[in-house]
């Protein structure tokens, strides 16, 4: 149920058809995964946080250095040198204390990304390397949990919707790793994307709308445009040919 202080702090959506008080109650039931506590996930989680999100697993290993703050806006001048997720925590937790902020310093690798999901009803891709967002790709796939991917390069911002099973996965889309380097980016990007996928987790818990699965929304920040591309999925994907098999033969 919602008491009377949610249902004051969430009242401008729950006025929305879409959600109402039983969507309200979906996103207080809901447990998200933030990968990420940069330009992509700090905006993602505030915003689910502002929302009523339930429960909030952040994860990150690095610390708050000058060069993020362009772009990362829950971390202040204050917190150069702290772990990024513990001013997460506590950046989250006073935006909107009803919601549970369980903060994880630690990189996501071959042996962990499976407990890093458990229990998790979606992924934010809030990551800045291919490498390990294939490894978030392949826990979204084995735990069969929807993943709101983005990414963005300077003015420009990508963000689209892998439901395992049903749309194209991260690997069908970007299959080959690039080399890490560091990346230009306007600040105003990543929170615009941010917003997207926060946008897009919100409609999946909420069973609102129509999700970016199978597109791909491509934002141009110079030239003020949006466009979408399909996305197709590639017959011999590594990580999520397997489903579609398995379908066909059933």
């Amino acid at each position: 149920m919602l008491g009377e202080r949610e249902l004051a702090r969430y009242d401008r959506q729950v006025r929305l058809p879409e959600i109402g008080e039983a969507g309200q109650r979906r996103l207080k039931q809901a447990h998200a995964l933030v990968a990420g506590a940069g330009g992509l996930g700090s905006i993602a989680a505030a915003y689910l946080a502002a929302a009523g999100v339930g429960r909030l697993r952040v994860v990150d290993c690095d610390k708050v250095a000058l060069s993020d703050l362009n772009r990362q806006i829950i971390h202040a001048d204050k917190d150069i040198g702290r772990d990024k997720i513990e001013v997460a925590r506590e950046r989250l937790q006073s935006l909107n204390p009803e919601v549970e902020v369980e903060a994880m310093c630690l990189s996501i690798a071959e042996e962990n990304f499976a407990q890093l999901v458990a229990g998790c009803d979606l992924i934010i891709d809030g990551l800045d390397n291919l490498a390990t967002r294939h490894l978030l790709n392949r826990a979204a796939i084995e735990a069969r949990v929807p993943m709101m991917h983005g990414a963005v390069y300077g003015f420009e911002g990508r963000a689209t919707t892998v439901i395992p099973g049903e749309t194209p996965c991260l690997w069908c889309l970007y299959p080959q790793a690039l080399p890490v380097s560091v990346t230009p980016v306007l600040g105003t990007t990543p929170a615009i994307i941010g917003c997207v996928q926060a946008n897009e987790a919100i409609k999946y818990i909420t069973g609102s709308g129509v999700l970016l699965a199978g597109r791909l929304f491509v934002y141009d920040g110079l030239a003020a445009r949006c466009r979408e591309l399909a996305v197709e999925r590639a017959p011999n994907c590594q990580h999520c040919r397997h489903l579609f098999s398995q379908e066909g033969s059933g």
